[in-house]
Parts: structure tokens; C-alpha cells; sequence
């Protein structure tokens, strides 16, 4: 059975048309845990599909929850990778079409023994635009973004914009020449960072992800980047101490923690 859920989820409260509830089938107790969102095509490379699961998995392991859209491609296998227990699945239709069809045991599993979520009413067939927020709602549940192959002007590319605007950590994986252009542009801007080494960077970011379970709550929200005047009406006392002592610092109306 679907069940609602009054809105409470502090990733999505800094959404500029955050929803007012989300439906959601199995542990809404995995929204709690440091979480990692991972996306790309929907037509990955032999080394794209190989890295994207050891990266999931070895994630999953470490604690981390990984959060994905459940498309096929780079999401099946990230929802794969780090087991059905230890992904979020954010659907473009409603709670109770499982879609898409050529998905729908993973999804069923993914309800049984992690979480499934959809802003939509039950019901609700996936349009166009449903993807857009779907897609949103995967970046704003990630602590950072991976983004593992993706082609300049895809769906990915907008989620990228996204956690752009959100303040978020984006990482890539290395490609040859003429594969994943849209990820090697990133790389050439300077706006994501490359892993190289998947060990090293799973090792680093289950180690910031411990850091999120001691935070106070506070610090825990801080690190959504939330809106200014929203954290001021939240924790009006605490924001304005941690200004002062340097432990947070306003950019762009955002709030980072330092």
C-alpha cells in the first residue's frame, strides 16, 4: 500500500516549487542516511556500466544510500549496484505505476526492501515534464551528484543545472575522447570534479557522510544549502552564532556550511 507523507524531508524544503507531500512504498527511514545521487545515460558503455555498479555498490557499502531515478540505463544499474535495500528510487508517474514497465521487478523490489518515491498522485502516467521533476527531486536528496556518462543537451545536463544552482559537489568519470562529451565539458570547465580512483573517493565520502550522522541538526540542515530566510525562521538563534564564529557562510541567499 501507498502512504503519504506529510512534507518533511530538509533536501527538498529549499526546492523552488517543493511539494507539499510525497507518496512513497517501503523504508522512508533510508531518507535519514547520508545519501548519494548517481545518474547518467540511458545508453552507458561497457566501462560506464562496469564502474557505475562497482561505484554503487562499494557506496552502499560503506553506508551510503544511493538515490536514482529508476530509468534504464546508468539508474538501473546504481540502484543495482548498491542492492535494493540501499537505494531510493524518485518516480516521474505515480507511487502505483511502476514505470518504466521494462523495470517494474526492480522496482517492486526496491518498494519491498528500500524506498520508493513519487511526488505525484496515484495514478499519474509520466509526461514529459513529470521527468524535469523527478529528475529535481534525485539531485536535491543527494548529499553530491555523480554523473557517469551523459551527452551534451540530455536530461542529465539539466540535472546538472540543478545542483549548479543547489551549491552541490558534481563528480564525473575519466572518458576517452569522443564518449560522454557532456561530462568532459563539465571536466574542462571546472565544474565537476574527476574520480579517479574509486576506492580512494568512496573512502572519502562515506567518511563526510559520518561526519552528516554526528552533525547537530542544525549543521545537518546547513548542508542542504538552504534559502537564508529560511534557516533564520528555522533556527533563528544558531544561525546567526554560526555566522559569527565563521562556521557557515552566505552565498547567492544560500547557506554553506564552511
Amino acid at each position: 500500500m501507498e502512504s503519504i507523507v506529510p512534507f518533511s524531508v530538509p533536501e527538498l524544503t529549499s526546492l523552488k516549487h517543493s511539494p507539499d507531500a510525497l507518496y512513497f512504498r517501503g523504508n522512508a527511514e533510508l531518507l535519514k542516511r547520508p545519501k548519494i545521487s548517481i545518474i547518467g545515460t540511458r545508453h552507458p558503455n561497457q566501462y560506464t556500466r562496469s564502474v557505475t555498479y562497482e561505484l554503487a555498490k562499494k557506496l552502499a557499502q560503506s553506508g551510503m544510500v544511493i538515490v536514482s531515478g529508476a530509468a534504464i540505463g546508468v539508474d538501473t544499474i546504481a540502484h543495482q549496484g548498491a542492492g535494493a535495500q540501499n537505494t531510493v528510487a524518485v518516480l516521474p508517474c505515480g507511487i502505483d505505476i511502476r514505470y518504466p514497465v521494462i523495470n517494474r521487478d526492480l522496482i517492486c523490489s526496491i518498494e519491498q526492501r528500500g524506498l520508493t518515491i513519487s511526488q505525484f498522485e496515484c495514478g499519474f502516467k509520466a509526461r514529459e515534464w513529470s521527468f524535469v521533476v523527478r529528475n529535481e527531486i534525485v539531485v536535491a536528496l543527494g548529499d553530491i551528484l555523480i554523473v557517469t556518462e551523459a551527452d551534451i543537451g540530455s536530461g542529465s545536463m539539466r540535472s546538472v543545472e540543478y545542483a549548479l544552482a543547489m551549491g552541490k559537489s558534481i563528480y564525473v568519470l575519466p572518458h576517452r575522447l569522443h564518449e560522454s562529451a557532456a561530462t568532459r565539458k563539465l571536466m574542462a570547465e571546472g565544474k565537476a570534479n574527476v574520480i579517479d580512483d574509486v576506492d580512494l573517493f568512496v573512502e572519502r565520502v562515506s567518511e563526510r557522510g559520518k561526519q552528516l550522522i554526528e552533525d547537530s541538526p542544525f549543521i545537518a540542515y546547513c548542508r542542504t544549502n538552504p534559502i537564508y530566510d529560511e534557516i533564520v525562521i528555522k533556527f533563528p538563534s544558531d544561525v546567526f552564532e554560526a555566522e559569527l564564529s565563521g562556521i557557515i557562510e552566505v552565498r547567492n541567499g544560500r547557506v554553506y556550511v564552511v
